[in-house]
C-alpha cells in the first residue's frame, strides 16, 4: 500500500488530506503491521475523510460498515438469499429424484449468501480500505464480533463456515465518544485523536479543495471556522461544511462573509433551531464576523505541494524576503513563517 513513509506523505497529500507526521507515520506503520487504525475525536474534524484518502492515494476502494444503534450481524457479515435458496430448492424439486443432503450443502454455500461489507473486504482480491464508521453507536456484543476479524483475519459464519482473507484490509475505526469503546479491540489497535484543525492546517484544506480563492478567503474562512466552533453551538461546523459554505460564497461571487449577509447563510450555518436562534441574537452574527477576523490574523504556512521552489521569509513585520533556501542563522525560535512560492 504504501512503499515508505515519503510515500505514505505523498499519497495522503494527492488526495487533498493534510495530515501532521504523527498521522503519516501512524497510517504507514498501520499498513506495514496490519493493524487497524482506532480515530476518536468530535464528528466533522476529519476521521472519515482519513479512511477515504488512504484508498484514493493507495488507489483502492473503501468498504465502508456504516455503525447505528441497534445493527445486528447480517447489516455487518451478511446473510443468506432466503428467496434464492427457495427458489432453488422449488426448482429442483421439479427435476426429479433430488439427493436433499446434497441440496442442503449446496443452499448453505456462498453463492446463496449475500456477503455485507466485512466479508466483502476479506474477499476482495487486493487489499481495499475497510471503514467502520461511528462504532461508538454499537453495543460491546457487536463489538466484540469484530476482534476475531482483527485479530486472524477471518470470519466465522454458521452454517457457511469459515471465511479467511484472501487480502488483508486496511482498517479504519472511528469514533465520537458516545460511548468508550472496549480496551481488547483498544489492544489490538493504533490510536490517533483527531480534534477541529487548527486555522492554519484548514485554511491549508481550503486552499487544496478551492483552487481559484486567494489566500485572504482560504484565511477568512478557517477564521470563521475557529469562530463559530468556540461559539458552544449545537452542532459546530465539520470541515465539510465549511468546504460547503466556501464553494457557496464563490458561487454567489462573494469573497468575504459580511455581518449582513447573516440571513442568506444562516441554512449553511446553523443546522439546529437553538444554533439559528443563537446566531440570529442583536450583534450575535457581527460579533461572529469580528473573531472571523481575529482568528485570521496568523497567516498560515501557504502550502504548495511542489518542492525546490522560491521559499519566501514572512517576518513578524509582514515583510517577505525571498530566499533561496533556508538560512542557516534562523532557528524554529526565531519567529518567521517559511513560505513557498
Amino acid at each position: 500500500m504504501f512503499s515508505s513513509l515519503d510515500d505514505a506523505r505523498e499519497k495522503l497529500l494527492s488526495a487533498g488530506y493534510i495530515a501532521d507526521e504523527v498521522t503519516i507515520t501512524t497510517v504507514f506503520l498501520a499498513a506495514a503491521l496490519r493493524k487497524p487504525i482506532l480515530l476518536e475525536g468530535p464528528p466533522g474534524s476529519g476521521k472519515t475523510e482519513l479512511a477515504y484518502a488512504v484508498a484514493h492515494g493507495s488507489e483502492t476502494e473503501v468498504e465502508r460498515l456504516q455503525c447505528f444503534e441497534g445493527i445486528n450481524e447480517e447489516k455487518a457479515i451478511g446473510r443468506f438469499d432466503e428467496s434464492l435458496q427457495r427458489l432453488y430448492v422449488e426448482l429442483r424439486a421439479k427435476s426429479g429424484q433430488v439427493e436433499w443432503e446434497t441440496v442442503k450443502e449446496e443452499l448453505h454455500g456462498r453463492k446463496f449468501f449475500s456477503a455485507g461489507p466485512l466479508v466483502r473486504a476479506l474477499l476482495r482480491p487486493h487489499a481495499c480500505v475497510l471503514l467502520i464508521d461511528e462504532l461508538d453507536k454499537v453495543d460491546q456484543a457487536f463489538e466484540a464480533m469484530l476482534l476475531e476479524l482483527l485479530s486472524v483475519w477471518q470470519i466465522s459464519i454458521p452454517k457457511l463456515g469459515l471465511i479467511k482473507a484472501e487480502s488483508v484490509p486496511f482498517v479504519v475505526l472511528t469514533s465520537n465518544e458516545e460511548r468508550r469503546i472496549g480496551d481488547p479491540l483498544r489492544r489490538r489497535s493504533f490510536y490517533l485523536r483527531v480534534e477541529h484543525p487548527t486555522p492554519e492546517r484548514e485554511a491549508r484544506i481550503l486552499q487544496l479543495r478551492i483552487l481559484e480563492a486567494s489566500a485572504e478567503f482560504h484565511e477568512g474562512m478557517a477564521g470563521l471556522a475557529k469562530a463559530l466552533r468556540g461559539w458552544s453551538l449545537e452542532k459546530p461546523p465539520s470541515i465539510s461544511e465549511m468546504l460547503d459554505l466556501a464553494q457557496a460564497l464563490k458561487v454567489l461571487g462573494e469573497n468575504e462573509i459580511t455581518a449582513d449577509m447573516r440571513d442568506i447563510l444562516l441554512p449553511l450555518l446553523a443546522k439546529t433551531e437553538a444554533d439559528r436562534k443563537k446566531l440570529l441574537l442583536r450583534d450575535g452574527f457581527a460579533s461572529l464576523i469580528d473573531d472571523q477576523g481575529v482568528y485570521g490574523l496568523v497567516r498560515p504556512n501557504v502550502f504548495n505541494p511542489c518542492p525546490n521552489q522560491t521559499a519566501l521569509l514572512w517576518t513578524a513585520c509582514g515583510d517577505i524576503i525571498t530566499l533561496n533556501k533556508y538560512p542557516g542563522n534562523l532557528t524554529p525560535d526565531s519567529h518567521h513563517l517559511f513560505l513557498t512560492h
